[in-house]
């Protein structure tokens, strides 16, 4: 079959470790024998991160709002351990993933991947739950201190007409850590557009939840203008029977729990990094997980919700056989692929990645599996563990049979 030809590129951002090597490996046996792929290519690779300053990190998020879709391979975020791992980085540098979406202002929409042969953790989860986090701010853009005296710390807002505020934090009589958060209103709003508008077009009601009880302020901040910007949509959401409605976050919890799922939750920045793995977790794996920043003005970026498998990635460099989950990096494949056929009019490619998709649905379905799943299955599903390179085999077998 005529390579499906692209006209605008996506902005490609490649990866570490085990993943970057399933990167590799999907782009030569599931996309470019069928598409003629167009990328611009940006290695955010820890060590390439490290020789360009993360310049790299920034410039693809740039060329991401130039383009308008991106798809990014899982990176790592360098700790103390890593740092003795890879000597010759020069500095601890920041999550990529955090500098991106700084850079687009954008929410994170992540969902399940559903498949028949394994049931979610909470039984009476039929639908997805889709979990929109704030991509800005809070403890992610703070700044923290020890200090080990007796002494005080306040907080000082200095305005540009000339006002001030002063605040007292606390007194402490010894030992203390401290940590300053903030956000912006610019960023709150942005967010609250993003929720309402996804939930509009994805046809979902949308549960938004804080501590406002305690943090009256900051959080009560969220609330208020979410509620200002509902105002907006309003009407939209009674046209299509949808409901928004805010509650404490240990009520949403709770209704979480206790629900069939099929709504979208929105989280503040750290609130939606913790219930996010929860919520992937229980209906699986974080492997089944899709991921897509979406900015105010139209961009998005596709990527995988984990982390960069680096025990596998260890295996695979003494030769041994790994069984890695691709699923979420394909999806982020797909999903790139798709919204760029979307905004360029090129169908075919919208329906290329609907057909990679159902390829890797009719492998599940037949009991091919990576080990992970394997493990995750329901009693009586007949299932075969096979290593990564079978199952992308067996996916690229059965997406040629669909096309």
């Amino acid at each position: 079959m005529e390579k499906i030809k692209m006209k605008t590129p996506l902005v490609e951002m490649d990866g570490d470790e085990m993943t970057r090597i399933l990167w590799r490996m999907i782009k030569e046996k599931l996309i470019e024998p069928f598409v003629e792929l167009k990328t611009e290519y940006y290695d955010l690779g820890l060590l390439h991160r490290n020789e360009t300053k993360d310049q790299v990190t920034v410039d693809a998020a740039n060329a991401t709002k130039k383009y308008g879709v991106a798809v990014k391979c899982a990176t790592i975020t360098p700790n103390k351990q890593r740092m003795e791992e890879y000597p010759e980085l020069t500095e601890m540098w920041k999550s990529p993933n955090g500098t991106i979406r700084a850079i687009m202002d954008g929410t994170v929409f992540r969902a399940p991947i559903l498949i028949d042969s394994i049931r979610p953790a909470v039984r009476n989860w039929k639908k997805p739950i889709t979990l929109a986090r704030h991509a800005y701010g809070d403890v992610y853009r703070c700044v923290e201190m020890h200090t080990d005296v007796a002494g005080e710390a306040t907080l000082t807002f200095k305005g540009d007409d000339g006002s001030e505020k002063t605040l007292l934090v606390q007194r402490v009589e010894g030992g203390a850590v401290w940590q300053g958060a903030h956000n912006k209103d610019s960023s709150i709003r942005s967010f609250a557009k993003s929720c309402f508008q996804y939930a509009i077009d994805t046809k979902q009601s949308l549960w938004f939840s804080t501590k406002d009880t305690i943090s009256k302020v900051y959080d009560g901040r969220f609330k208020e203008i979410f509620e200002e910007e509902f105002e907006n949509y309003k009407a939209e959401f009674e046209k299509l029977g949808l409901e928004y409605f805010y509650t404490l976050i240990d009520d949403a919890v709770a209704r979480v729990i206790r629900s069939e799922g099929g709504f979208i939750w929105a989280c503040k920045n750290y609130d939606g990094d913790v219930m996010s793995d929860m919520v992937s977790t229980a209906f699986g794996s974080l492997a089944m997980m899709t991921s897509v920043l979406v900015s105010p003005d139209g961009n998005y970026e596709y990527e995988a919700a984990h982390g960069t498998v680096t025990r596998h990635y260890y295996k695979y460099l003494k030769g041994e056989e790994t069984s890695t989950n691709p699923m979420a990096t394909i999806f982020a494949w797909t999903g790139a692929l798709r919204k760029r056929g979307e905004m360029d009019g090129i169908e075919e490619l919208q329906i290329f990645a609907d057909k990679l998709e159902n390829a890797c649905f009719k492998t599940l379905a037949d009991g091919y599996m990576t080990k992970d799943l394997t493990l995750l299955a329901e009693e009586g599903f007949e299932v075969r563990a096979v290593n990564s390179g079978e199952f992308l085999d067996i996916i690229a077998d059965n997406l040629i049979k669909t096309l």
